[in-house]
């Protein structure tokens, strides 16, 4: 019994501790950031193209239409400034925000693997042009 009672005891303090604690928030994206929302679906991003500016932050909302798969976005060039790899939950919509430092064309996709091969092998991908 008195084991019982200590058992109860810490999971309530645990718990009190718990619910004290405040989940911090990500920061909010700046007032200049340019806004790009790509709908992510079954091995596509819509649109497939997105144009932006070098050097102005970048607030890109990823949003997955579909039930089951979960996706991801990634572009993979830090010497860039873009260095973004996100997953995306299925049915869930994600938010991030860079910001491009060179000009050029760089090659963003889903880089997960299911029961059917791999999403990029599929077709799901795009590219992001820095002006």
């Amino acid at each position: 019994m008195k084991l019982t009672a200590s058992v109860l005891a810490i999971l309530f303090i645990v718990l009190c501790a718990y619910a004290g604690r405040t989940q911090e928030s990500a920061p909010p994206p700046p007032a200049n950031a340019q806004k790009v929302e790509i709908v992510v679906d079954s091995y596509s991003f819509d649109p497939d193209t997105i144009k932006v500016t070098a050097g102005k932050p970048v607030e890109l909302t990823l949003r997955s239409v579909t039930s089951l798969v979960p996706h991801n976005f990634t572009i993979d060039d830090p010497a860039s400034g873009l260095d973004v790899d996100v997953d995306i939950p299925s049915g869930e919509d994600v938010t991030v925000t860079f910001t491009p430092q060179k000009t050029g064309k760089f090659p963003f996709y889903c880089g997960k693997k299911g029961l059917f091969g791999s999403h990029l092998k599929k077709g799901m991908m795009g590219t992001l042009e820095v002006m």
